[in-house]
């Protein structure tokens, strides 16, 4: 592009409808900033952790640096609660990625298994198969994942003995949105199905 093509150019940007500028080479295609701030905004939640990967691998909060992220604290053996929440917000991101592959893209989902004993990485890898291809399943020792859940404002206990033998395990079910700077955005609306996750996405995605 020659200096003479430029002035030309800058003056179309300003001109065109907006649909029309999305094809217009040089044209920026970055999405105003929602006009509310977020609702988690200032809240202190999230800060960096290392846990085993559901490939066996360390893996550190600080690796997602740059990118937006989901994390859900739940367990693989959970009869309804953690399957539902985590089918809903699952299926919410496939229907943003459809929408908007570009950024959708830009997420990356984290299940964190909090039973220690039963969410080992084979199980976990199992587990986030049936959800989401991006889904990654982390673990870590009792101890460690106490300290990291309660950066997310979670919280896990061993609950009563299941019918047919087994245990439950008592936790929070909430999904939080993270920023490319790992701060907190939002909460996803799992509670209203897939379509209210992906607007909820698409509101706060760039």
């Amino acid at each position: 592009m020659n200096r003479d093509t430029m002035p030309r150019l800058k003056d179309l940007c300003r001109t065109l409808p907006l649909a029309a500028l999305i094809a217009v080479a040089g044209c920026s295609d970055i999405l105003p900033a929602p006009a509310e701030p977020p609702p988690l905004e200032g809240a202190a939640l999230g800060g960096d952790f290392t846990l085993t990967a559901e490939d066996g691998q360390p893996f550190s909060w600080s690796e997602l640096d740059g990118q937006y992220r989901t994390i859900y604290f739940g367990y693989t053996y959970c009869p309804d609660v953690c399957p539902v929440d985590v089918q809903r917000a699952m299926a919410g991101l496939k229907l943003f990625e459809e929408q908007d592959p570009k950024r959708g893209m830009k997420v990356q989902p984290l299940f964190v298994g909090i039973d220690t004993a039963r969410d080992t990485p084979p199980v976990l890898s199992e587990f986030t198969a049936n959800f989401h291809p991006r889904l990654i399943g982390l673990t870590g020792d009792e101890e460690t994942l106490t300290k990291v859940a309660s950066q997310y404002a979670a919280s896990f206990s061993k609950g009563d003995e299941a019918p047919g033998g087994g245990y439950l395990v008592n936790h929070t079910n909430v999904t939080l949105l993270f920023g490319p700077d790992g701060k907190p955005i939002t909460t996803l609306p799992t509670e209203m199905g897939a379509e209210a996750v992906a607007a909820e996405l698409d509101k706060w995605v760039r």
